[in-house]
Parts: C-alpha cells; structure tokens; sequence
C-alpha cells in the first residue's frame, strides 16, 4: 500500500460518524454569549413601533384619522415632563438594578465559581430584560423628539405617548420578574441543575442515541485502519497552530471535504476544549506533500477562544459540577450537602452518557473513504474525570464516599457493555481503597462496604461475564 487510496479502509472496516453530518454553529453559541444581541434586536423593534404609531399620530394631526378620547395625553409640555420622566426612571432603574445584581453574582461566583458570570450573560432571561428596559427607553426618547412646532401648531403624538406609558407597565412586570429569576437562579440547586441541564443537551448533540438493538461492545478498528493510523505517525506532516486558547469548534465536514479534495488523511491532535499553544501540532497530514495545502482550511475549521464552551465538549459541563463539589469539600466551605447534590447531578448526567455509544472520531467521505481522524473521549476519561477529584478531595468523609459508590451503582445501571463496567468497577475500588486508608471510625468503613458489596451484585446481576472479573 503505497498511497491513500489503498491506505484508507473501505466503510464496512471501521465504524464512525459522516464528516458530511450537520453541526450545530459556533457563531450562534457566541453570540447567545454577548449582552448586546437580544437588546439590539428590541431597540430595533422599539424603533419599528414607534415609526408605526407616529405614522398614526401623523395622520391625526392632519385629521384623516381620530383617537379614543381616553387615548388623548393633553398638551405638549406635559407630554415632555412625562416622558422626561419615564426616560430618567428607566435608565435609572436599570443601571441600579443590574449594577446590585452583578455584585450578588460576583459573592455568589466565590462560592460557585468564576463562570457563574458567564452564566449570568448567557441567560435569556436576564438578556430579555436589558432589552425590554433599554427598548423602552429609546422609544420614550424618540416620542420626545417627536413633540415638535409646526405650520399647523404644535404636534403632540398622544398614541405614542399612551404606547410608552403602556410600556412602563411592561417594564414594571419585567423587573419583578427580573428580581423572582436572578434571587432563583442564584440558589445553588438552580445553579447545579442548570449545569446538569446544559451536560444533558451537550451529550444529545454530541452523542445521539441509538435503540436498544443497535448497541455493541466495542471492537477493534481493523487491521487497515490500523496501517493507516502508523503510516500517518511515520511518514505524515504537522501543521503547527497559529494562535493559542482554548478549541471551542472544529468544522469536521470542511475538513472532511478539504481531506478529499487532496486526496489526503488528516488526524487531529486536538479535540474541543483542549489547549492549544501556537507553533504546536495541531494536526497531521498524510501524505506530507499535501500538509502545505491543507494548512490554511485546517487553520479556518478550528476556531479558538481565550475559555471552553459546551459546543462539541460535554466534559466542559463535568468539570464545572466537579469544580463546584471540591469547593464545597474544601476546608473553607465545608458544605457537604452542596457536594452531594453535584454526585447526584453527575450520576444522572453519566447514566444519560451510559446509554449511548461513544463514537469512535473516524470520519469518511461520500466514496467510504476514511479522511478525518479525532481523538474523541473515551467512557473511561469521562467517568474518571467525573470521579477522581471528589473522591481525592473527600478523603475521610463517609457520606461523601457513601454517595460515590451509589452513584456508580445508579450508572451501572443503565450500561450496556462489560467495559463499561468494567471502568465503574476499578473507580469503585479506587473508592473504597481510599476509604480504608482514610476513615477511622469502624461502624462507618462497614456502612462503606456494604454500599460497596451492594453495588457489586447489581453489577454481577446486570452481567454475569463480569463476575471473573469482579472475583479477581
């Protein structure tokens, strides 16, 4: 095998996903993280109906149309002194209300987190209400703007005036609103669900699930696809990275296409939320003659940023439940039941992630073609990157170790393969390892075991293969 075409194995060798599959983009998931878009949006709709109702109150004016009489706001400088009014109250009331708002954040991101801010800004809701207040009082300023001397006398647009002090009534409703969510979303639970919910759809979109009958145990890639794999070490080219940050977003399809139009492989060193430094390999190509030419795509399909999303990175959303428990853990904190709730959270999220198949980074062209090689995380890294901080950082806390080893059971649960067990077994030994060495009251290392004896036999039951394993 001297070249790509017969290098690459045909589709039946390897499994993996279709370069050529929809994903979602990452221009959205930034600009959803902006303070700026959703009230851009509103003040353009403030400016549309403002047009609108001037339009009416142009044509009063000039007596082609009439109001209702309750609709009339009376003379023109008592329209100014209420809209005056409105406009000083409604940029007054935002810059206190969100200024109070972002200091309770920044005491609740001490115990959280620092990407509790983060979460603030990409909230819809607190975004709604910025534009909501914002719109309100750039249609207040037009309508005052509007009150102007004529050749017929003074214009006075009354619908418009009754439209921002209908308005008014809106933003009353939003701040209330405003104030129930923010004092909601600061509570921890809410805080901890919220991640919990984000790692649910990051695990949908980035790893669909598949009926029942369709599920395997993993096997080997084959021997092609293993030949293919040592000539890309031997003989391919690297392409260094011109800027470092962290990945958020790879275009797998363009480099798919960009892989078959040079008729070349390329494999990723990197996947979505890991650290790239500039001048390091960010990819490599096979044959090397064809590094040069698809340097600049593999450039423009890898987009970076100075923090991780949870685009194409559902690990993003462990590591935030995993950074909040082992601040509850610490000495500083010492608040268990926060760290429970992150377990009990992280189990749901891993029993979701049980019942899917991982994929396996192998993507083909049109033709069946492999072109596109990723590292993608396997069941073990996940699990373990789930695991092993908290059970470092609850050394010596029997509840905590308690709460542990039933949620692997509750994962156990709901695997469909003996590796998967296997991984779930060997963080529960680790566990109880741990538990032996660092608990000293006895009465508390037998409620540990026992836990520890419970979650063996469901894993024994759900798969008797496994009990060698579990004998050993």
């Amino acid at each position: 095998m001297t070249g790509p075409e017969s290098a690459i194995a045909p589709p039946d060798a390897v499994r993996g996903r279709s370069g050529q599959q929809p994903l979602p983009s990452w221009r959205w998931e930034a600009l959803r993280t902006t303070f700026w878009l959703v009230p851009t949006v509103f003040v353009l709709a403030a400016v549309l109906l403002f047009l609108a109702t001037f339009e009416i109150d142009w044509a009063v004016f000039h007596g082609h149309l009439s109001l209702p009489f309750w609709i009339v706001t009376g003379s023109a400088e008592a329209g100014r002194e209420v809209l005056i009014g409105i406009a000083a109250a409604i940029i007054t009331v935002v810059g206190v209300v969100f200024s109070v708002t972002i200091v309770a954040l920044t005491l609740a991101s001490q115990q959280f987190g620092p990407r509790m801010m983060r979460n603030f800004v990409r909230d819809v809701g607190n975004q709604v209400t910025l534009g909501v207040f914002v719109s309100t009082f750039v249609y207040s300023i037009l309508t005052l703007v509007a009150i102007t001397t004529t050749s017929r006398g003074t214009f006075v647009p009354h619908l418009s005036i009754t439209v921002t002090e209908a308005l008014v009534l809106v933003d009353l409703a939003v701040l209330i609103y405003f104030i129930h969510h923010i004092a909601k979303s600061i509570q921890l639970p809410e805080v901890i669900a919220g991640i919990a919910r984000d790692l649910g759809r990051a695990i949908d979109a980035e790893f669909p699930e598949i009926a029942a009958d369709e599920r395997h145990e993993p096997q080997g890639s084959g021997e092609s696809f293993l030949e293919l794999v040592d000539r890309i070490d031997e003989q391919g080219a690297p392409v260094a990275a011109n800027v470092s940050g962290y990945l958020q977003f790879v275009g797998y399809a363009q480099l798919v296409d960009i892989a078959a139009r040079t008729d070349s492989v390329i494999r990723l060193e990197h996947r979505p939320g890991h650290f790239i430094v500039a001048g390091r390999p960010l990819a490599m190509v096979w044959p090397s003659e064809a590094a040069g030419r698809v340097a600049i795509a593999l450039t423009k399909a890898h987009v970076t940023g100075p923090h991780r999303t949870l685009m194409q990175d559902p690990v993003f959303a462990i590591d935030q439940l995993v950074e909040i428990a082992i601040r509850a853990l610490s000495p500083a904190v010492n608040d268990t039941f926060t760290a429970l709730t992150c377990i009990d959270w992280i189990a749901a999220g891993l029993s979701r992630l049980s019942r899917r198949t991982l994929a396996e980074g192998v993507y083909r062209d049109r033709e069946g073609r492999i072109r596109l090689i990723e590292s993608n995380p396997s069941y073990a890294r996940l699990v373990n990157r789930a695991f092993d901080k908290i059970r470092q950082s609850s050394s010596g806390m029997p509840a905590v170790i308690i709460r542990l080893i039933d949620a692997l059971s509750t994962i156990g649960g709901e695997t469909y393969s003996t590796d998967q067990r296997r991984v779930l077994f060997r963080q529960a030994e680790a566990i109880l390892r741990s538990a032996e060495e660092s608990v000293s009251e006895p009465n508390d290392r037998d409620e540990i075991r026992a836990h520890y004896r419970r979650f063996i036999r469901k894993i024994a039951t759900s798969d008797p293969s496994f009990s060698p394993v579990l004998d050993s």
